[in-house]
Parts: C-alpha cells; sequence; structure tokens
C-alpha cells in the first residue's frame, strides 16, 4: 500500500505492510488456491487442475504494479489477476487453466482477500491494545491514592485521584478490545457467491466448497453472499472508529496535563523527541500530538463507509469500490495513534508533587462543595451553599477559603455548636478528598482486570 509522506507520519510501517500490494494480491491467491482446492474435494474440478493452479497462486510470480494498472482499465483488480493466473497456469497446463476461478467472481476474490488482511490489521490492534491497557493498568493501580484536580468545562472542579483518571482511560479501552472482537468474529467471513450470489454454477456443491475453502482460509462461513449486505463489514470498521474516539480522549487528557503551567504529565523526551528546531527548551507531546492527528481524520473515513452502503441491486457501482480504498485508513489511523501511546505510557512522567501544588495554589476552593454538603447539616443546603459561594469570592493570595470558612464558623454561635472544627478542617485535606475515586477505582480495576485476563486467554485471530 502506497501512503503519502503525511500519512506515513501518522500510522507504522506494520500496518502500512498489513494493507501493502503484495499482501493483498497474496490474499487473493489464497482465496484462489483454496477454491481450485475445495472445487477438487468436491468433484468439480480435477485434483491434477487445482493442484497446477494452486502451485502459481504466489504474487511474487507476477508483475504487481502491472495488474494493479490493468485493474484501473478493468474495473476491479481480480480481472487482471485471474487473467495472469489463467495466462501462468496455462504454461505447464492448458487443461488446469479451463477451471481458474471456476463459478466465481471478481468481489468474491477481492472480499475474502480484504477479509484476510484485515484479520492481520486486527492483530496489530489487539496486540498495541493489550500493551496500552497493561501501561494505563499499571498507572491507575500505582497511583490509586495520588491526588490530582478534576475538571470540567476545562476549570478546576474538586480533588479526584490520578488512579481514578487513569482508570477511566482504561475502560473504553477495554471495552473497545472486546468489541472490536465481537465485530470481527462475525464481520470476518467469506465472500463466495458467483455472479449474482447464488453459486448457480457449482450446483448444490456449492454450499460445500464454500464450507471448505472457509475453512482453509480460516474464515467464518457466510449465511450468504453479502456482496451489497455490508452491515457487519461497516460495523467493524465503526469499532475500530470508536477505538480510534477513545484514544483521542486520552490524547486530549494528556496532552492538557502536560502543558508546561500545568505539567503534571509528561512525555519521554531525549535522543530527538519532541524537540523544537527554534527553541531549545521545547518539550512537545508528539505522542499525543500523533495520536490526535489520527482521532481528527477517523469520522471522515467511517462517515464515508456508511456513505457507501447504500449499493445497487446484487452489485455496487462505486460505492463497494469508495469502500475498499477508505477501509485501510481506519485501521492506518488507530494503529498509529495505539503504536504513539504506547511510547508514551511506557516512559511516562508522573509529577504529583506538581499535581499537589496545583490543588494548593487554588486556596481551598475546589473543596468548597464538601465543606457546603457538610456545613448543610447544620443550617441547611440553601444557607450552606450561600455561605461557600460568598466565602469563595473573597478568597486569594493572602486568604484560602478553609482559613475563612473557619473564622466564619467561630464567629457564628449556631455553626460553632453544630460543626465539628476537625471534621470541617479535614475537608480540605487533598488526600483525604481522593477516598471516594480511590474506593471506585478499586472496584472498577477489579472488574478491568478480570475482563482483561478473559481476552487475554484467547487468540481470536491467530485461531
Amino acid at each position: 500500500m502506497s501512503v503519502s509522506i503525511f500519512d506515513s507520519f501518522l500510522t507504522t510501517p506494520d500496518m502500512i505492510a498489513a494493507f501493502d500490494d503484495a499482501a493483498v494480491v497474496q490474499a487473493m491467491f489464497a482465496f484462489e488456491a483454496a477454491l481450485a482446492r475445495a472445487q477438487a474435494a468436491e468433484g468439480l474440478v480435477p485434483y491434477s487442475a487445482a493442484s497446477a493452479i494452486a502451485a502459481v497462486c504466489n504474487a511474487q510470480l507476477y508483475d504487481i504494479p502491472a495488474i494493479i494498472h490493468a485493474g484501473r482499465r478493468a474495473g476491479s483488480l481480480a480481472i487482471p489477476l485471474v487473467k495472469e493466473l489463467t495466462r501462468t497456469v496455462a504454461l505447464y497446463d492448458a487443461q488446469a487453466a479451463r477451471h481458474v476461478h471456476w463459478g466465481s467472481t471478481s468481489q468474491d476474490v477481492v472480499d475474502s482477500a480484504m477479509a484476510l488482511v484485515t484479520r492481520e490489521a486486527l492483530q496489530l490492534l489487539d496486540d498495541a491494545l493489550h500493551d496500552l491497557a497493561g501501561h494505563l493498568l499499571e498507572l491507575a493501580e500505582g497511583h490509586l491514592a495520588t491526588p490530582v484536580l478534576a475538571r470540567t468545562l476545562m476549570q478546576p472542579a474538586q480533588v479526584t485521584s490520578l488512579g481514578f483518571k487513569a482508570a477511566g482511560w482504561l475502560a473504553p479501552l477495554v471495552r473497545a478490545r472486546e468489541q472490536v472482537r465481537a465485530a470481527a468474529s462475525r464481520a470476518l467471513q467469506l465472500q463466495l457467491g458467483g455472479a449474482v450470489g447464488t453459486l448457480a454454477v457449482m450446483g448444490e456443491q456449492g454450499g460445500a466448497v464454500a464450507e471448505r475453502v472457509a475453512h482453509e482460509l480460516r474464515l467464518k462461513v457466510a449465511d450468504a453472499a453479502w456482496h451489497t449486505q455490508r452491515d457487519e463489514w461497516v460495523r467493524l470498521g465503526m469499532e475500530v472508529a470508536v477505538l480510534t474516539g477513545s484514544l483521542g480522549k486520552l490524547a486530549t487528557d494528556l496532552s492538557l496535563m502536560a502543558q508546561g503551567e500545568i505539567a503534571e504529565l509528561a512525555e519521554p523526551s531525549g535522543n530527538g523527541r519532541g524537540g523544537s528546531s527554534a527553541m531549545p527548551h521545547k518539550r512537545n507531546p508528539v505522542s499525543s500530538m500523533i495520536a490526535l492527528a489520527a482521532s481528527r481524520r477517523t469520522p471522515q473515513h467511517a462517515a464515508a463507509l456508511l456513505a457507501c452502503m447504500g449499493q445497487e441491486h446484487e452489485r455496487g457501482l462505486g460505492n463497494w469500490q469508495a469502500e475498499l480504498a477508505e477501509w485501510p485508513n481506519l485501521f492506518l489511523s488507530a494503529h498509529g495513534a495505539l503504536r504513539a501511546l504506547n511510547e508514551a505510557f511506557a516512559g511516562l512522567k508522573v509529577d504529583a508533587p506538581r499535581m499537589l501544588r496545583n490543588i494548593e495554589a487554588l486556596h481551598g476552593l475546589v473543596f468548597a462543595e464538601g465543606a457546603s454538603s457538610y456545613l448543610a447539616g447544620a443550617i441547611g443546603r440553601p444557607r450552606a451553599h450561600a455561605l461557600l459561594e460568598e466565602l469563595s469570592q473573597r478568597v486569594d493570595d493572602q486568604q484560602s477559603l478553609d482559613q475563612l470558612l473557619l473564622e466564619a464558623v467561630k464567629s457564628d454561635p449556631q455553626l460553632t455548636a453544630h460543626v465539628d472544627l476537625d471534621t470541617l478542617t479535614a475537608l480540605f485535606d487533598p488526600s483525604a478528598a481522593t477516598a471516594p475515586a480511590r474506593r471506585l477505582a478499586e472496584r472498577q480495576l477489579q472488574g478491568l482486570r478480570a475482563r482483561m485476563a478473559a481476552v487475554n486467554a484467547t487468540h481470536p485471530f491467530h485461531e
């Protein structure tokens, strides 16, 4: 697969290779070889013909660029490929050449080949998801009680724990890995229907041939040809798109927490990573940048797949071809984002003291809700809320909210009678404030560990 210099910047060589021209063409030959062997086993073609066909189903024997060029004129890559395969078989066995591609159609070859190369692409995604989930689990477990600001609408809100935040990053990726696998189990199907999906040429043996081909290629046997029924295939693409969206969310948070003014997290640096051509001091979050760029492109590719679903009758005109062109882009983006974030989290720098300083710099304001809830038991919610709102407006570098509140309590007999000062003071302790988040994170991580273990125990793309 040929990609631009800027595309290659946002993906990985491994994923490019998965959809490379040679990989797709070899997958098409794998289909042709399996078809011939299955038809021989069912008595539709001679065994000698199947052997002759399979013997030359090797992409290295052919001029792939020439086949691709001819495919543009023919309207399908399969047409010149089958022509060249037939010609090559005829060099050794003229009779066997008559049985090449027998009873099949161009879309059978291409769709089946795409299922095969997509399976390899899914393995790359699955492996990378496994690694990233491991990094995030380690981060969450190691920082269950590390105080950090939670922010809503881009503003400081309350104190949470970094472990709880990391669990929130991890959970969508665990779900994505499960959902991608589930969608793949339905979508990775053999395509074999013949001219209009009825397998008419193969007669009563058509179903048996399909089962044999599917078994050899390790693809699911479809209930019927899915030439223009693209729902399961597109659902798989949508799951990959959702995964990339979740990676974009993770990259957004990481990049914001790595800003110089925040400096709570930092991507690894050194050896030219994240540098600037003009400013020696820069430490740019390049992993976040790559993941964000990849996720920004994904919605357009996903929308294109959906737009291609309205295919005409038994063979689409233009929309199937557009789908084929868009399909690899989803995987290129997803794997690029995964690889980048794995690099970031493998060497992530966590600055817990800076997180604490960022909390302290707000002079107690982020504890206002907790203090209001506590005071509500003594003076009612409306009055407690009004008091905290009034005191919050007086906070500055010389007066923190906890100091102002303690003074207010001591000067109010009703509050003094009902408020325990030690309890009130404890509400402004950042470490104590992480307790609710820590409890929830521990419970959430217990479930996520079990789900991760269950997924890790199976290997659907290589079984």
